[in-house]
């Protein structure tokens, strides 16, 4: 009998066996409690292909530039490519069914599209703020495209 069987089985109150057993499942990556923690308290967050440096597909590293043609070079970052349980966990937790997707302060944003779209009419610019992060263009508005 393996020690988890015996750990459940002599268990002498139901809920503690029930709180083990969430406890040892609920943080499994791509679930929903790993997502929340991968986006809880944290200010920008990108679920992508590749990395920031070395994104692996158009779409990210799209995204990856308006960021930091906004002057934003730190953020939080994964790579769903590592991981096949946060690939899908990600999709399945916004309902959205693309990479990358950004979340500011918690909130899901969007993709690609949805960033360049906040990008061209000035709404990152004012979602940014409300992070604490001022946008390089409002110091160079010659900088806009």
């Amino acid at each position: 009998m393996s020690a988890v069987t015996r750990l459940f089985l002599s268990s002498t109150r139901p809920t503690g066996a029930l709180k083990f057993i969430r406890a040892t499942f609920a943080t499994q990556p791509g679930s929903k409690e790993h997502i929340e923690s991968l986006i809880k308290d944290k200010k920008l967050v990108v679920f992508m292909k590749g990395t920031p440096d070395a994104p692996q597909c158009g779409f990210s590293n799209a995204v990856v530039q308006i960021l930091r043609f906004h002057g934003v070079n730190e953020f939080d970052s994964y790579n769903v490519l590592q991981d096949e349980n946060v690939r899908q966990g990600i999709k399945d937790y916004s309902n959205w069914p693309t990479i990358p997707q950004v979340y500011i302060n918690g909130e899901f944003i969007g993709g690609t599209d949805i960033m360049i779209e906040m990008h061209k009419n000035g709404e990152l610019i004012e979602e940014l703020e409300k992070i604490g992060i001022r946008s390089d263009l409002l110091d160079n508005p010659d900088k806009q495209a």
